[in-house]
């Protein structure tokens, strides 16, 4: 199943100033993940949870450390190649679905791929058959805002792994659900995960959705530890 580290963080530290001087947000964060893996991050809100998945995912730097993906430092990147980067390899989903209220649910999920320069009649066949895998089929035509807030996460699931990204890094993504609604949900994206053969990155605050994921590590006052 595993082939190797995705990520690999190497001294990680994130701060900045504050009013009442340096904040440090993530202290010397070392952490592998596994090609395959589900992993879990857990943590009190304003734990880092969110600044360590954004420096994963490019859309923030870190103030030192390295971070590797597939045996690559990406902390060096130009913004266009972390936007390539971002649009290829890595599938996001956050709290909030984002997702576009003209469009309907099926030109939504196809945007990553109409994005990355794709031909749009391949896009909505790849974003029908992602529909498809989370269940939305009979809403693909729906405006989005006609949709249940489960049914909108499922639609930004399906729209994170269109373009059958190595990693899928998901911010929270049961935090603004029901319990019913958010256990779908998890243990929709761990069927996925390990039906497609993607890495899963999950930071929460919700242990039942820890508690489905191979390993868990906690963050506290800005360090990182194994649960």
């Amino acid at each position: 199943m595993s082939s190797g580290p995705v990520y690999r963080l190497e001294g990680v530290s994130k701060e900045f100033e504050g009013p009442a001087g340096t904040v440090h947000v993530l202290k010397n964060i070392d952490l592998t993940v596994e090609a395959g893996e589900c992993v879990a991050v857990v943590g009190a809100s304003g734990s880092g949870k969110t600044s360590l998945l954004h420096i994963m995912g490019t859309l923030d730097d870190a103030s030192g450390g390295v971070v590797r993906f597939n045996g690559e430092d990406i902390t060096g990147m130009d913004n266009r190649r972390r936007a390539r980067f971002r649009n290829i390899e890595i599938g996001f989903i956050f709290q909030f679905h984002h997702l576009l209220p003209e469009f309907s649910t099926l030109e939504n999920v196809a945007m990553p791929g109409i994005i990355a320069g794709e031909p749009r009649a391949k896009c909505l066949e790849l974003a029908d058959a992602a529909l498809n895998d989370v269940g939305l089929e009979h809403r693909k035509g729906h405006k989005v805002t006609t949709l249940s807030g489960g049914e909108r996460q499922r639609a930004a699931i399906a729209r994170a792994i269109l373009m059958r990204p190595k990693v899928v890094l998901a911010d929270e993504p049961t935090g603004s659900l029901d319990e019913e609604s958010g256990t779908m949900v998890g243990e929709l994206l761990v069927s996925l995960a390990r039906d497609h053969g993607t890495t899963l990155v999950v930071v929460t605050h919700n242990r039942d959705l820890a508690g489905l994921m191979q390993k868990r590590h906690e963050l506290r006052s800005g360090e990182l530890y194994a649960c």
